[in-house]
């Protein structure tokens, strides 16, 4: 059985003393797929602007109150983290993965070829942790900016911190791990994400995949053991 460190504990148990984790352990298959109208869902709060570069970006209430607080404990250490992506729908993800699809289009002209290269960093439509306002990208996408001195310092306060407020990195750079490639940019609430990914292990079969171009290589990549469950687990702190 996974042990998880005091902090992720002391969140989960929070959440199942405010009644909160029960909604999460059955959840309708729209929500997973990402089928959702984040402004219309009371489940969700729209991110202020001074914590995210773009307007009308939501994540769950309780995943933004968080992460609130963690980006006001890291202007402490003056360390400053802005939100540049958040929860994406179906259309959304679609739109990412189309352009894609069609750029790539000439140098990968093998759909499935195409499909694994689109999917080293993008997800799927229906298949993505961004459909569940869990998880966000923080300052820059790119994994060389996390490398030089601004943002090196930055992953290593997260690295250092995140798990204080029940955030980390589900695509970390470990050997044993299948899908993406590592994204130091990209965080996840653990307390609701983990019931969202058991979830979607559970719900979800091929055919609700789709339909957008190239969806008909989700089974033969296997997209929902290799990416969807291609995370790591927070390890003991």
């Amino acid at each position: 059985m996974q042990r998880y460190t005091a902090a992720i504990l002391s969140l989960l148990i929070t959440l199942v003393s405010l009644g909160q984790s029960s909604q999460w352990e059955e959840v309708e298959k729209d929500f997973l797929l990402g089928k959702v109208n984040y402004a219309a869902d009371v489940r969700f709060k729209k991110l202020s602007t001074s914590i995210c570069t773009k307007e009308n970006a939501y994540l769950l209430t309780t995943v933004c109150d968080s992460l609130e607080k963690m980006i006001s404990a890291a202007k402490e250490s003056e360390i400053n983290f802005k939100v540049i992506s958040a929860s994406r729908n179906f259309e959304q993800q679609k739109g990412i993965w189309e352009k894609k699809w069609f750029a790539r289009k000439s140098q990968y002209p093998k759909g499935l070829d195409r499909a694994k290269n689109i999917l080293l960093y993008s997800s799927m439509p229906g298949t993505s942790r961004h459909h569940w306002g869990t998880d966000f990208d923080l300052n820059s996408l790119s994994p060389q900016y996390f490398e030089q001195e601004k943002g090196k310092k930055e992953y290593e306060w997260l690295c250092n911190n995140a798990q204080r407020f029940g955030f980390y990195q589900p695509y970390n750079a470990d050997p044993l791990r299948t899908g993406y490639q590592e994204e130091k940019w990209h965080w996840s609430f653990f307390p609701i994400g983990a019931l969202l990914t058991q979830n979607y292990l559970k719900q979800i079969q091929y055919e609700d995949i789709g339909p957008f171009s190239g969806s008909s290589f989700a089974k033969e990549i296997n997209v929902i053991q290799q990416y969807v469950n291609g995370i790591q687990i927070p390890p003991i702190q």
